[in-house]
């Protein structure tokens, strides 16, 4: 009997090696984004909303001035908006203003506009596990496509860069 179980578990532990933590399922792709309503980080009078990702192809980043990773992620961040042309709107997730206008004004904003969400609610609503995690939406609203952790160059290149290529040529 205890063979068996040695077994199982070297099996179990096998399957989870061959698992790519950076890839999770979302219940979101494909749907509508989340509805959302938030102040920008430049002004409270200022509001983000949900209506506002329609119209054009869009990467929303979720960040914050504590995210070791989303300065890792930073570069990219620009490069992929300067290479695509799509707007990245910046989601800064459960931190302080005071930080993140700091932290942008350290490293450079990317972000056509920032949503302030300092309770971390909207971020819940996306399905956001930890920052930094990057998604992709269409010209309807729906979201295509979902990174996970820190974008890498790899992943820019491979999968990120040639997606918003591809949902903009279709909007076209």
């Amino acid at each position: 009997m205890p063979v068996v179980v040695v077994m199982m578990l070297i099996v179990l532990l096998g399957y989870g090696l061959t698992r790519r933590p950076d890839v999770l399922p979302s219940a979101l792709l494909d749907k509508p984004a989340p509805e959302f309503d938030l102040p920008t980080l430049a002004s409270d009078r200022e509001r983000i909303r949900t209506a506002d990702l329609k119209g054009e192809v869009t990467m929303v980043n979720v960040w914050a001035s504590w995210c070791v990773a989303c300065r890792a992620e930073h570069a990219l961040i620009t490069e992929i908006s300067r290479r695509t042309g799509v707007p990245v709107v910046g989601l800064n997730y459960k931190d302080t203003k005071e930080g993140a206008l700091r932290w942008l004004g350290r490293y450079g904003n990317p972000f056509a506009v920032v949503a302030f969400d300092q309770r971390g609610d909207v971020g819940i609503d996306w399905g956001v596990a930890a920052v930094p995690e990057t998604f992709v939406v269409d010209e309807e609203g729906v979201i295509r496509y979902k990174v996970v952790g820190a974008i890498t160059r790899e992943e820019m290149n491979e999968n990120l860069v040639p997606t918003l290529e591809q949902l903009k040529a279709s909007d076209s």
